[in-house]
């Protein structure tokens, strides 16, 4: 068996609702595991290479060294570093975008773009705590134009460390509003992701406990009275069994 993707919960508002999901791969057949609050996991990681490729229903298996994908079985999307400077490559580049604001707790801010009708998935996905719609225009060209300009103050990406530190902690309203006054936003979007923390969770990568919840791609679990957050891209290519894990993981003050 191995761990061969995930999705993010995607929210009722653009597309029909969908929990997070965790792909488990068994003897070239494909199953998506519910990470709904209360599920319990129980799968020991072993050695990790390429997940391959899948789809649906089938995987094709890769024994490629390179996880979570090799080469062969990565894809180089043509907008990821593009400030407008195109000739919109992509079908979707012609569809009408947004350009939005994202917080995630306390004080880290960035800039996004996303064609209009995924505005809410786009922003879940990512985990924010908080977002505004400040704009929208025909197509990407003219959105990625004007989210480079306001990356020249505000960051245009949020690196996963950061949205973990964000867990156990709220945004600052002072920051979040002064941000917002000067971009007057269409409309403003606060998100609850359910996940009941009070202290900081510890990170490590596993698949063993009971699901408190998804943030974005951040799984978090509770086992032995630790709560505990994993990326899920981190669990991408691990072999695995189908029984609880042993090893032995960092344990918060609680547990003792």
């Amino acid at each position: 068996m191995q761990l061969v993707g995930y999705d993010p919960a995607r929210p009722p508002t653009d597309q029909p609702a969908r929990p997070a999901t965790l792909h488990v791969a068994d003897d070239g057949h494909v199953r998506r595991v519910e990470l709904t609050p209360g599920t319990e996991l129980a799968y020991t990681l072993h050695d990790r290479h390429c997940a391959g490729h899948h789809d649906d229903t089938d995987h094709h298996a890769c024994p490629n060294d390179d996880a979570p994908y090799c080469p062969q079985h990565t894809s180089t999307w043509a907008c990821a570093r593009c400030t407008g400077n195109c000739n919109l490559p992509l079908d979707t580049c012609t569809e009408e975008h947004a350009i939005y604001l994202a917080a995630f707790a306390p004080d880290t801010f960035k800039v996004g773009v996303t064609r209009s009708w995924r505005l809410q998935t786009r922003l879940q996905e990512q985990g924010a705590d908080r977002a505004a719609h400040i704009n929208t225009v025909p197509d990407g060209r003219i959105a990625r134009q004007l989210e480079a300009e306001i990356a020249e103050t505000l960051t245009d990406r949020v690196r996963t460390p950061t949205k973990v530190r964000s867990l156990a902690t709220t945004v600052d309203d002072d920051a979040w509003n002064a941000l917002l006054d000067e971009h007057q936003p269409l409309e403003r979007h606060t998100y609850d992701y359910g996940l009941d923390v009070d202290t900081q969770p510890v990170a490590e990568t596993l698949a063993t406990g009971i699901v408190h919840g998804v943030k974005g791609r951040l799984l978090v679990l509770e086992r032995n009275d630790t709560t505990y957050v994993t990326d899920l891209r981190d669990l991408v290519g691990h072999d695995v069994t189908p029984e609880p894990a042993s090893r032995d993981v960092q344990s918060s003050l609680a547990s003792f």
